[in-house]
């Protein structure tokens, strides 16, 4: 019985959650009440007005409510949904690490992006992540379009080192509110689409290989050999960030440790 009790507590409150996200939503978003009312009358209104012009019969008609309730809840969903969604965009954007934190639910699908940057600018905080997906490698940037892109362009050249002899492809995205830059709510649908259409080159230890509709696709294995590969660029890289270190905070270095007593 207390078993049962369990499972009943572990179960999310639907209501509950959505009351949260609402009331989360509603302190950015003033004009989502009436939103939310007017995309949940309208497919009753209509099927009501439907019913008084062509005369429908009472069950007819109840069916037709019933089912517009039903369209109506869902459209209340979507569109909550998609204002939160916004809301939460809006306020993680520009801040350090708001790209990886935005796909970091995306790898159950089998895309990896660690939370650990791959090249910092101590000076500026310009950061770069690095992630892998069965189309290939992603390099995500946050900063300045011009110096990310030249560093982005000295990840690239060291991961093409790592996977010589495949077409592996590498894209580079560079995230903010640039014209040449991802708006953070674009990034997830950037990093599903791409894609690579060039010719494959087999390699007797990664062989990347190509969809029969062009597009570039690793096996799970190939992946996994992909990852371990490029684990060995972090422990040679001049810019490797040590474990526990946050690298938007200056750390403080005493002197006697500069002096190297």
């Amino acid at each position: 019985m207390a078993a049962k009790q369990d499972k009943a507590n572990k179960k999310p409150n639907i209501i509950k959650q959505i009351v949260q996200i609402y009331r989360y939503t509603h302190e950015e978003d003033k004009s989502l009440p009436w939103l939310l009312v007017g995309v949940f009358a309208l497919p009753i209104i209509v099927a009501v007005a439907l019913g008084i012009v062509f005369h429908w019969s009472w069950i007819t008609w109840i069916f037709l409510v019933v089912s517009a309730v039903m369209i109506g809840v869902l459209l209340f969903t979507l569109l909550l949904t998609h204002r939160a969604d916004r809301v939460g965009y809006a306020k993680i954007e520009g801040r350090p690490g708001a790209s990886v934190s935005v796909l970091s639910n995306i790898n159950k699908a089998g895309f990896t992006f660690p939370e650990q940057p791959v090249w910092v600018d101590a000076k500026t905080k310009d950061a770069i992540w690095r992630g892998t997906g069965y189309n290939g490698i992603y390099l995500l940037g946050e900063g300045d379009y011009d110096r990310v892109e030249r560093a982005m362009l000295h990840q690239e050249q060291r991961i093409k080192g790592v996977t010589a002899g495949s077409s592996i492809p590498v894209y580079r995205i560079s995230v903010g509110k640039g014209s040449h830059q991802v708006r953070l709510r674009d990034l997830r649908k950037t990093v599903m689409r791409c894609k690579h259409y060039e010719p494959t080159h087999h390699s007797s230890s990664l062989i990347a290989r190509i969809h029969p509709r062009q597009r570039f696709i690793l096996t799970k294995a190939e992946l996994n050999i992909l990852n371990e590969r490029l684990k060995t660029l972090q422990r040679k890289s001049g810019y490797g960030i040590p474990q526990g270190i946050d690298p938007n905070r200056p750390q403080r270095i005493s002197r006697r440790a500069m002096r190297g007593r």
